[in-house]
């Protein structure tokens, strides 16, 4: 059995690599639909993570990885997710839905000694996958024909590992490596009916990305063995960025030769190779929380992300800095009442609200929602050994109808598994 979900983990990493999963217009600029941190444990709580601690010892915590010092099976995560947008203009009083799904988190976990613990990780960091076609009557009656394409995957690598200084304080750190490429392409025509004889003018942008940064962690927890009531402060930091993304830009007039789109006749007007050193800047969170040992957890979170710089179509794009408030929890009723099944599932929930880093026409790019899941135990897991499926619900908002600008109404699903036992342990009896 163990050979078998090593198997499926290297499988799911092949298939991963080869996704296409962005839905979002907004997408279109720089890097795509940010997904990171994306897992069901702490997107079923509002993204709460920096000052979570599981209590039970099959979860370890990639965002903060100084919060595992529970943590002591081995644990594969498989996890996939459902988009379903919902979007709405005033410019033409556009309407449109799209979904897709697609594997959102593969990752391997294991103890290396009592106090040392180490996570493998690979997510989807970021996606765009969109093709939109804008067109206009003019008064000669030919139409003016915009297009815009785009799409690519940026995922990342994890590796991390939590260190216990002692029964409140630990430490931890992550590697990220983050690489992909994505592509953008904006074409402008006249006269729909000559479209494929007449010229068009192309604006073609590559990002080739090879990114490598760090994130340091730490966490103090106090318990107080009287009540079993709990304390959390956590911190993390993102830093060390080192980039190697290079934009490449071409500005051209072509005809297409065919209905396939062959090119003929191609002219460059303009070329540029960008090499960019800020795509994933200081990013950091502090979280405080607060529950009861096995039974209900409630914490608060605040994260930053300095606003980055990226070339979109020949020209650097700004982005301002963003801002997170989420806030969240699980509840546990009782996991000892083997009578009533539901008595022994965990209840998560939470909210948060986001400025975006998108800024267009003087309006922020804001998201907010709420969340809801479960984690279902399987029928002979136990609470020292709890594996079981996880589902989660995410509803809420992006954007907004001022402008012309898009709102985007979504409803985000996500099931996994987590599989967790003592692996490695020494035969007592022959």
């Amino acid at each position: 059995m163990k050979k078998i979900f090593v198997v499926s983990f290297i499988s799911a990493g092949y298939f991963l690599n080869a996704q296409s999963i962005g839905n979002s217009p907004y997408a279109t600029y720089g890097i795509g639909d940010v997904k990171y941190d994306n897992t069901i444990e702490t997107a079923s709580m509002g993204g709460i993570s920096t000052a979570f601690i599981s209590d039970f010892t099959s979860s370890f915590n990639f965002a903060n990885p100084a919060n595992n010092t529970n943590f002591e099976l081995t644990s594969i995560r498989l996890e996939a997710t459902n988009e379903n947008n919902y979007f709405k203009s005033n410019y033409n009083d556009m309407k449109s839905t799209k979904h897709s799904t697609y594997l959102s988190n593969i990752a391997l976990a294991f103890p290396l000694s009592s106090k040392v613990k180490m996570g493998l990780s690979y997510q989807p960091y970021s996606s765009k996958s969109y093709d939109i076609l804008n067109e206009q009557k003019l008064e000669n009656g030919d139409t003016y024909i915009n297009k815009f394409k785009g799409n690519g995957t940026l995922n990342t690598a994890q590796v991390a590992v939590s260190y216990k200084i002692n029964q409140e304080f630990s430490v931890g750190a992550r590697a990220n490596l983050y690489f992909g490429d994505l592509y953008d392409l904006n074409e402008f025509s006249t006269s729909y009916n000559n479209a494929i004889n007449g010229f068009v003018n192309g604006y073609e942008t590559k990002n080739k990305v090879r990114n490598f940064n760090f994130t340091l962690g730490t966490s103090y927890q106090t318990l107080n063995t009287r009540t079993d009531k709990k304390f959390t402060i956590g911190a993390t930091a993102t830093f060390g960025n080192t980039s190697n993304m290079t934009t490449e830009y071409i500005n051209s007039t072509y005809r297409f030769a065919d209905a396939a789109g062959t090119k003929t006749d191609e002219k460059i007007i303009e070329q540029k190779s960008i090499r960019s050193k800020n795509l994933l800047p200081l990013q950091a969170s502090v979280g405080v929380g607060y529950g009861s040992e096995n039974h209900w957890f409630f914490s608060g979170q605040v994260d930053y992300k300095k606003g980055e710089d990226i070339s979109y179509f020949g020209k650097t794009f700004d982005f301002q800095d963003t801002y997170r408030i989420s806030a969240g929890g699980w509840y546990l009723p009782n996991y000892n009442n083997f009578r009533n099944y539901f008595s022994r599932v965990i209840y998560r929930y939470g909210a948060f609200y986001e400025r975006g880093n998108l800024k267009l026409e003087g309006n922020s790019i804001n998201k907010f929602g709420i969340s809801a899941g479960v984690m279902l135990p399987f029928k002979t897991s136990s609470i020292t050994r709890m594996s079981g499926l996880e589902i989660g619900v995410e509803v809420g908002k992006r954007g907004t109808l001022n402008d012309n600008l898009i709102n985007q109404n979504f409803i985000n699903l996500r099931i996994g598994f987590n599989f967790a036992d003592k692996w490695f342990r020494k035969t007592l009896y022959n």
